[in-house]
């Protein structure tokens, strides 16, 4: 069975060398536009997308409120936000890889414009619903993710990948401000219209910058994988080498801390006291500090370190960040916490679609980007309901004591398995 392993492994390898040698190589498919110039907008597509997402997580609250939506209506609004990109990841992962990276981002753009469109118009609860569905089709991070995959050599990949951290942190900041302060002297649907606005100009961005290319498929793919919506093809990715391990790594290291971030607007309210001003003021805090650690630290540490160690690592101070959470008490002790705690989550993150993306054909590279993007919908989608028994029964150190227990497995179980990793550093 290992001598099979090892043999699809080297094959799919070789698969997927020869087919980056192809789209990297030949000038021709970019035309003049340079490749870093390409993934430049890339980041600012997913920047843009990023900071109108954050920007609508801030104000629909009170949007919802203004209609009329209570408190357990407004979580089941969330719950839906949560299942259509849950259900769309792989499905929009899939597309970018039938059709092309430029279409699905294309796609993404266009469905954020229907998005704000529908919401700017929702004068009913019902209609406020309706305006979920274009969130299938809005993947504006895993598409970048698949540019920057096409574009980059092995070697280079995870830093490359880590920048989209900075992308990440830049949307955070601006997208919380810019939501209450467009809310707060416009009117509580002007975040809206310029979410709107921006996902239009967003989506010429995509049409113009981004170059025609051909898609590194060969022809087996094509005629064999071509329906979009099959979850066998997408299930089939799991099946090669060390894929299945590291997935699950990915999902169980962060679901207990991800429970706490989802019910951190009570936490900070309920247990540290926090007025609305000074939660904001701790957003930026946590974007600051992603900013800095992917952008300085991640990629620093991809270019000197193997994937298996970096890996380890990141599992490791996970357990410490649980340990932290168990025994805070106070705002400070958080800040404290949310050092290694954004560390953690940017490395493990970069990382595991690192090992990922590394391990199947590129020609799949968009369909397992998909698949990482629906990790966090995941967590959203059942974390209100885990995360509300835990908080009431247990209180706030249940998600420290709960991450270090789910880590300390996960990292015993890393430094006894053997899990088939192409490791491979920058020189």
């Amino acid at each position: 069975v290992s001598a099979m392993n090892a043999k699809a492994s080297s094959g799919g390898e070789e698969e997927a060398s020869g087919m980056r040698s192809k789209t990297l190589g030949e000038s021709g498919h970019l035309g003049e536009v340079k490749r870093g110039q390409v993934i430049f907008v890339a980041y600012l597509i997913a920047t843009l997308e990023l900071t109108f997402l954050f920007m609508h997580l801030g104000v629909m609250p009170y949007l919802a409120k203004s209609l009329g939506l209570d408190s357990v209506g407004f979580g089941y609004l969330q719950t839906t936000f949560g299942v259509l990109q849950l259900v769309g990841g792989p499905i929009f992962g899939r597309f970018a890889d039938q059709f092309g990276t430029r279409a699905a981002l294309i796609l993404s753009c266009a469905s954020g414009s229907a998005f704000f469109l529908l919401m700017s118009i929702s004068a009913s609860i019902p209609f406020l619903f309706l305006s979920r569905l274009p969130a299938v089709f809005m993947h504006g991070l895993p598409g970048a993710q698949k540019v920057i995959t096409d574009l980059t050599t092995p070697s280079q990949r995870a830093d490359a990948l880590g920048k989209l951290g900075l992308c990440f942190g830049i949307g955070i900041i601006i997208g919380s401000a810019l939501g209450g302060v467009l809310s707060t002297r416009f009117g509580i649907f002007f975040p809206t219209y310029v979410g709107l606005v921006g996902n239009l100009i967003n989506t010429m961005i995509a049409m113009v910058w981004l170059p025609l290319q051909a898609e590194p498929k060969s022809s087996h793919h094509v005629t064999e994988h071509s329906n979009v919506f099959s979850m066998r093809e997408i299930l089939r990715l799991m099946k090669f080498p060390g894929v299945m391990e590291v997935f699950i790594v990915k999902v169980l290291s962060g679901f207990p801390v991800g429970l706490f971030l989802i019910m951190f607007s009570i936490i900070s309210m309920d247990f540290f006291g926090l007025e609305a001003v000074e939660s904001g003021y701790l957003m930026s805090y946590l974007g600051v500090l992603q900013m800095v650690v992917q952008g300085l630290v991640v990629g620093k540490l991809t270019n000197h370190c193997t994937e298996r160690t970096l890996l380890r690592l990141s599992i490791f101070v996970f357990a410490g960040v649980g340990l932290g959470l168990a025994l805070m008490r106070t705002v400070w002790h958080y800040c404290i916490v949310a050092v290694p705690l954004m560390f953690s989550f940017s490395m493990l993150a970069t990382i595991t679609d690192t090992i990922l993306t590394k391990a199947i054909p590129s020609s799949d590279t968009g369909t397992m980007l998909g698949i990482c993007a629906s990790v966090q919908p995941l967590t959203r989608t059942v974390g209100p309901t885990i995360g509300g028994i835990l908080y009431k029964q247990f209180g706030v150190s249940s998600f420290g004591y709960l991450q270090f227990t789910v880590n300390i497995g996960l990292f015993v179980y890393l430094l006894k398995s053997k899990i088939p990793l192409r490791e491979m550093k920058s020189q």
